[in-house]
């Protein structure tokens, strides 16, 4: 384990019905395959030593004795392998059979975890054969040693306080108060699951958003691993599903019918993080087994999971559409309540660009839900040295396409005379620069006092983040509808609502193939002359950083490690690190700015507001992140 992850690996073994020796060979070769991958922790089926279907055969001796040597065979075979194992037998104790979860490392058994839940309704009647095992605390012979079987074990990580591994063992998920809810309020950070669900119509979404549901409630990793072939089909069919989840992300899904492995990494330092900051977990520890295993904090295998280089984005095309559709409703409708408190009209600078753009679609939208004539809505262009043609063209463009009136109000002898006043000598340097995004304000502000209107804010969560705005310049307005949303996520809600109203989409086209730029310095021939990307880096990249800096906490050498791996082939790792450097360089240089912004919705996981999500004293020092810890 590197960087907190856990390398987790669901298994379904081709099983023998009734035939442990046969079954022991399967899952023998399943755990020489996981230690090949590099796998720290591998989870088998229920009752996978014997099979799920035995009926009425589990009461006999010889399936009974031929289990516990199956057993010995398996533990022997994971002597070469470090991860710690869990199998599904049945077990034998004191009179009573226990459907069980049997934890192994390095060819010694750890521990038994019984099972709790046993249904008894419709096609499953366990408790013709299985005894519960909630309430036992105890001893257990196995395989020459005495451990213990308890469904309240805790098997802990030695030497790391964040990798926590408990069982629960298939119904136990679906009942109403699962044991992983103690488990997690004891401690434990990695819930695993010995599954033998049938498959029937709609059960897999269903499993699947269990499995979401607790992962993310408990703010835990689950590898869930079910029966598959082999097992009886006289009455229903197993179809061996493998989910490993972590915080209500489904990380990797196998399909249906398929024996094999589904491998992926579990983060516990991302969990531990979320815990310490949800703080709502309740310490019930006391009658816990704690059973230590060995572990190692510093080596990792080659990761297979996959990190997107848009996390703020979600992956699936579907899922952006209504995504889009639930933040644009987030924003007009939090705009339409503000207007409508303040019986005011809205008051933007629109620039051509990106985000303006986003917030000149915001205000139509909430026009239309407070039924207002949008011709009121007060929209201006002041066009400085800067201002190059394109941009013009397209408020023009965007204009028309909207069916508003914006107002023409050159900005470039009111900056001149201003410097003059303040005997500037004419270099184009930052007081040359904020001087325009301030007159930019001044108008809308006044406008806005003139004609009681409100001005809207048009800056959006990646330059509040880098401090990327004129202090009392563009940094300031009456509310700012695009505070909660990052520069990565601008272009997808200005895409969705190009494809959504037809009389957008070449005007928005346009927009959204602009290069970002502030429009500061004076143009060249008629172009874009100051280009942001190439002055503070890809947006992109800080979006990455911003992410996983303020979601997660997480250190700048993790966060590098994870870019690293998104953006192989298109940003060498010295080119991520130095981008790096400057987000965190310019994140706690800009504090100071966030500390008085104004209002604005907050509609994803992560806002920078200081009377909401972030708090930090503009003192703070950069140094300790710089370092890279």
């Amino acid at each position: 384990m590197k960087y907190g992850f856990v390398k987790a690996a669901a298994a379904t073994p081709k099983i023998t019905i009734a035939n442990p020796s046969a079954n022991a060979a399967e899952i023998s070769a399943f755990i020489k395959k996981s230690s090949a991958l590099g796998a720290e922790l591998l989870v088998f089926p229920e009752l996978c030593v014997t099979g799920y279907t035995c009926g009425d055969l589990f009461l006999s001796d010889v399936l009974k004795n031929a289990s516990e040597k199956a057993l010995e065979k398996i533990v022997a075979a994971s002597k070469k392998s470090k991860a710690l194992i869990f199998v599904g037998a049945p077990l034998w104790h004191k009179s009573k059979l226990y459907s069980a979860a049997v934890a192994i490392q390095s060819g010694k058994v750890l521990g038994v975890v019984p099972k709790t839940a046993l249904p008894s309704y419709s096609e499953f009647y366990e408790l013709r054969h299985f005894s519960c095992g909630k309430n036992i605390n105890d001893t257990i012979n196995i395989c020459g040693a005495k451990v213990p079987f308890s469904a309240n074990i805790i098997f802990s990580a030695a030497g790391s306080d964040n990798v926590k591994v408990s069982a629960e063992i298939c119904e136990d998920m679906f009942i109403a108060s699962p044991p992983s809810i103690r488990h997690a309020q004891a401690g434990a950070t990695i819930i695993v699951n010995l599954s033998a669900s049938n498959e029937l119509v709609g059960k897999s979404d269903y499993r699947k958003t269990l499995i979401k549901a607790q992962s993310g409630r408990l703010s835990a990793g689950y590898v869930y691993a079910s029966a598959g072939e082999g097992e009886s089909v006289s009455d229903i069919i197993f179809s061996g599903h493998r989910i490993i989840a972590e915080n209500g992300e489904i990380l990797a899904d196998s399909e249906l019918f398929e024996s094999g492995l589904t491998v992926s990494e579990i983060d516990v330092e991302k969990l531990a993080f979320e815990r310490r900051k949800l703080n709502v977990f309740e310490n019930e520890s006391s009658n816990y087994i704690n059973v230590e295993f060995k572990f190692n904090k510093k080596k990792t295998a080659k990761p297979v999971r996959q990190f997107s280089q848009t996390p703020f984005v979600p992956k699936d095309n579907k899922i952006i559409s209504s995504r889009a559709e639930l933040i644009l409703q987030i924003q007009s409708r939090a705009l339409a309540q503000r207007l409508k408190l303040t019986n005011s009209d809205a008051v933007i600078g629109v620039s051509g660009g990106l985000d303006s753009c986003l917030a000149l679609l915001v205000i139509l939208r909430s026009y239309k839900i407070l039924n207002r004539d949008k011709e009121n809505i007060i929209a201006v262009t002041m066009p400085g040295p800067g201002t190059s043609a394109k941009t013009l063209a397209n408020v023009e463009k965007l204009g028309r396409a909207c069916g508003i009136k914006i107002r023409k109000i050159p900005i470039l002898k009111s900056v001149e005379n201003h410097l003059a006043d303040i005997n500037h000598k004419g270099s184009k340097d930052i007081a040359y620069e904020n001087a325009q995004a301030r007159e930019r304000t001044q108008i809308l502000m006044d406008i806005a006092n003139a004609e009681k209107g409100l001005v809207v804010g048009t800056g959006d969560l990646s330059e509040i983040a880098l401090g990327w705005n004129t202090y009392n310049g563009d940094h300031m307005s009456m509310y700012g509808v695009n505070c909660g949303v990052p520069k990565t996520l601008v272009k997808y809600l200005v895409a969705y609502e190009s494809g959504k109203v037809a009389f957008y989409k070449n005007a928005l086209n346009d927009i959204l193939n602009t290069e970002i730029s502030p429009e500061l310095l004076p143009h060249k021939n008629g172009k874009i002359s100051q280009k942001t990307e190439k002055l503070i880096g890809p947006y992109e990249l800080h979006d990455f950083f911003l992410y996983y800096t303020v979601r997660f906490g997480q250190t700048p050498d993790k966060i590098l490690f994870e870019a690293a791996q998104a953006f192989a082939g298109k940003y060498k790792k010295d080119e991520i690190k130095k981008w790096l450097n400057v987000f965190i360089k310019r994140f706690f240089a800009n504090q100071f700015k966030r500390n008085c912004v104004p209002d604005g919705v907050k509609v994803g996981t992560i806002a920078l507001s200081p009377r909401g999500d972030w708090r930090m004293p503009s003192e703070a020092s950069a140094e300790e992140w710089l370092n890279g810890r």
